[in-house]
């Protein structure tokens, strides 16, 4: 696959709760990160399987869940989606230091997606 997932988000209401659940019912393990506030879970190094994390609600007043779509160029996905009927919400950005770029964008129904930037091989 070109483009896989490859990572998801759940913004919850309470992430502890939220990471005892998981961590109870299917023995997963997370990583409390306090730099990015996010609890981590990480399969393994590589794109597949996918890994996750989970953090609390700031400002959304909804718990969310967000999908990222691994990309090598994530300035030409942004040209393509908007030229398919989508709408970028947050346009690239790195929003830790020494993090990755990432993107949210609406498809043409109003759902929302994220896109995460390959790390380019020095």
């Amino acid at each position: 696959m070109q483009n896989p997932l490859c990572y998801w988000e759940l913004a919850s209401h309470d992430a502890e709760i939220s990471v005892k659940f998981f961590e109870d019912v299917f023995g997963w393990k997370f990583a409390y990160d306090k730099n990015s506030t996010i609890h981590d879970l990480r399969i393994n190094d590589t794109e597949k399987p996918f890994g996750g994390g989970i953090f609390t609600l700031l400002n959304a007043k909804l718990p969310f869940l967000t999908l990222y779509i691994l990309v090598d160029d994530i300035k030409e996905k942004v040209k393509s989606i908007e030229m398919h009927g989508g709408l970028i919400t947050i346009p690239p950005t790195v929003p830790f230091p020494g993090g990755p770029t990432i993107c949210l964008f609406n498809e043409p129904s109003g759902v929302t997606f994220a896109m995460i930037e390959r790390k380019r091989k020095e």
